[in-house]
């Protein structure tokens, strides 16, 4: 159990202690900059390039350790570490470019190999540098992470390079867009799309290398990709996803950071993880835009609609059919010919005609062994047979489509039909607002017209 007082639980929220205060920003800080980067990555398709890059960084690392120590310097000083992680991360990322230009493989094969062999090479170098005595002992850190043991240097690192992220990534957002969403639509624009590459992986590599210290190496890509994808169920606007997620990795390095101070026993970079995956659990279920719950519900209130148009659309056609003019005039229609209409079972059809009368399309009918459109009913009816028809004249005229086959491919059509293109489709085959007639039984002569 873990003995937390309220003294404990305040100098954590107003960041009294210097060593929190120090922690909590610099957490904070690094979460909005990777899940910035981070959209950016997820939107171009390549989630794996910052765990690519931050595996690419540990040759570096332990190389910069060896060199260092062979001269006599200070093999642990931050600066030169973080070069020596720059220089090869930069370098992976050089090597997943060309792989992806001069072969076949695509951006995963070749993100897969670097990460694999670069970090297969900075294990081995660390396992040399171990070898030379205790002086290479904390190298790890870079591996999982060390954010409590974080000084005031480390945060002005970390402060400087996220704000010069975030301004070179608003300097440079409408390439990165463009890059994003289509980049051969770039280069065809005229866009340098190698040059805008380069810039993205850049940023990236600044967010990655400093984002070593805090969460470490195997963390940092899920604090780069956990906010963007979290934000990406909230909404389809770029500007907003790049908000949502620089404020969802916030609260999570500002969360994770806090409870981690807490709770010293827990890892900070683990906790950040967690406290993101979190959000991102929260954000899938019960995201506006794209969560779980709400396409759920889309797609119910959906195939209510389609069950019931189609219900309604048969009806219609019996009614057509029909040679009694009282079942005609009261809108009346046999339950057992409707049921046969689309081979419907019991429960099935019940099922439908109970989501019509909830809408009123259809009323308690006067006659056993019927259902009774409603006005309501009956003029919907007529729209979506109407509709549906247009769509098969089309299909019969433009898609050189069979008549015997229209209707399994208009069916679903019908329920989409915006008064915009049925005006559209009336224009095109010339129809009047008259019910066409069903084009089943039409014979097509000469180049595609429905005679």
């Amino acid at each position: 159990m873990f003995d937390l007082s309220a003294s404990d639980l305040w100098d954590v929220l107003s960041l009294q202690k210097h060593n929190t205060r120090l922690v909590v920003l610099s957490a904070t800080l690094l979460g909005a900059s990777c899940g910035a980067m981070g959209s950016f990555l997820l939107l171009r398709k390549r989630s794996l390039m910052g765990d690519a890059l931050a595996h690419a960084t540990l040759p570096g690392i332990g190389m910069v350790f060896l060199v260092a120590t062979l001269l006599g310097l200070d093999g642990k000083s931050l600066p030169l570490l973080l070069a020596g992680a720059s220089v090869t991360g930069i370098l992976g990322m050089g090597l997943v470019l060309m792989i992806r230009k001069t072969t076949r493989l695509k951006d995963d094969a070749a993100m897969g190999i670097v990460l694999s062999v670069f970090f297969g090479i900075g294990v081995a170098i660390l396992g040399i540098a171990q070898n030379t005595g205790g002086a290479a002992a904390g190298l790890e850190s870079f591996i999982y992470g060390k954010t409590a043991s974080m000084v005031k240097a480390d945060f002005w690192l970390i402060a400087i390079v996220s704000v010069l992220v975030c301004l070179t990534a608003r300097l440079f957002l409408k390439e990165l867009m463009i890059l994003c969403f289509d980049d051969a639509y770039a280069r065809s624009q005229g866009w340098p799309v190698l040059f805008l590459d380069l810039v993205l992986i850049s940023l990236v590599t600044a967010v990655t290398i400093v984002g070593l210290q805090a969460v470490g190496l195997i963390l940092i890509i899920a604090f780069l990709i956990t906010p963007a994808a979290a934000a990406r169920f909230w909404t389809q606007n770029l500007v907003k996803m790049l908000i949502m997620a620089s404020l969802i990795g916030a609260v999570s390095g500002w969360l994770g950071a806090s409870l981690s101070a807490l709770l010293p026993r827990l890892p900070a970079g683990a906790v950040i993880v967690l406290v993101g995956s979190a959000i991102f659990l929260v954000s899938m279920f019960f995201g506006s835009e794209r969560g779980v719950i709400r396409r759920y519900l889309k797609q119910r209130r959906l195939n209510k609609r389609v069950g019931r148009q189609h219900v309604l659309r048969a009806a219609f056609e019996i009614l057509e059919d029909s040679t009694d003019s009282d079942d005609v005039a009261n809108h009346l229609v046999e339950w057992s010919k409707l049921q046969a209409h689309r081979s419907w079972s019991e429960k099935k059809l019940k099922t439908l005609v109970r989501w019509c009368k909830a809408d009123d399309a259809v009323e308690d009918a006067i006659e056993p062994g019927h259902i009774q459109l409603s006005e309501k009913g009956f003029a919907e009816a007529s729209r979506v047979t109407r509709n549906h028809r247009l769509w098969e004249l089309y299909l019969i005229r433009y898609a050189d489509i069979a008549p015997s086959h229209v209707d399994r491919d208009a069916d679903m059509v019908e329920h989409v039909l915006g008064v915009d293109l049925v005006k559209q489709l009336e224009t095109e085959l010339s129809e009047d607002l008259r019910l066409p007639k069903s084009p089943h039984t039409i014979e097509i002569e000469g180049e595609g017209g429905a005679q």
